[in-house]
């Protein structure tokens, strides 16, 4: 089901999210049913959209979807860096379309998750993954790409 996207200013987009018991894989796979209709949605809609987080759709646990070649979940994820190495990037999110937000992210990342299986696993990421990666995970953290911005003069209305 295609469900409504918090948009910036909501406060719930600031909520620290909860991880996920073992327990709770079973009623949460309709969340990621959710999480995929809804990205697709707004791909359909924006042209844009590689991954969403769970609080972005009101769900205050620690889950990341992403689909670009193929699904993955992430499920408590932890991101790990590898060296200091910055990027500067403009970042958009879903909870505010048509808004670019110029930030810093590390070039490279580690995330280690578990999967629907409640397995765990590991991907090093780099380039536009990692920064895909680092901004759906701050999201779980409560942080919007607003609050990451370069300095005072680093937001952008797409064209």
């Amino acid at each position: 089901m295609v469900r409504e996207i918090l948009l910036l200013g909501d406060p719930r987009l600031y909520q620290v999210s909860s991880p996920v018991e073992r327990r709770e894989i079973d009623t949460l796979k309709e969340v990621v049913h959710d999480l995929h209709d809804t990205l697709i949605a707004y791909r359909k809609k924006y042209g844009a959209g590689r991954a969403i987080a769970a609080p972005q759709i009101g769900v205050f646990k620690r889950i990341i979807y992403m689909c670009i070649d193929e699904p993955v979940v992430f499920i408590n994820p932890i991101l790990q860096f590898e060296d200091d190495e910055m990027m500067e990037v403009l970042d958009d999110c879903m909870s505010f379309p048509g808004l670019l937000v110029r930030v810093k992210r590390y070039k490279r990342c580690t995330i280690q998750f578990k999967n629907m299986d409640f397995r765990d696993n590991e991907l090093k990421l780099e380039g536009d993954l990692a920064e895909l990666l680092q901004h759906e995970y701050d999201h779980l953290n409560g942080i919007l790409a607003t609050m990451r911005a370069v300095d005072d003069k680093a937001l952008y209305l797409k064209r």
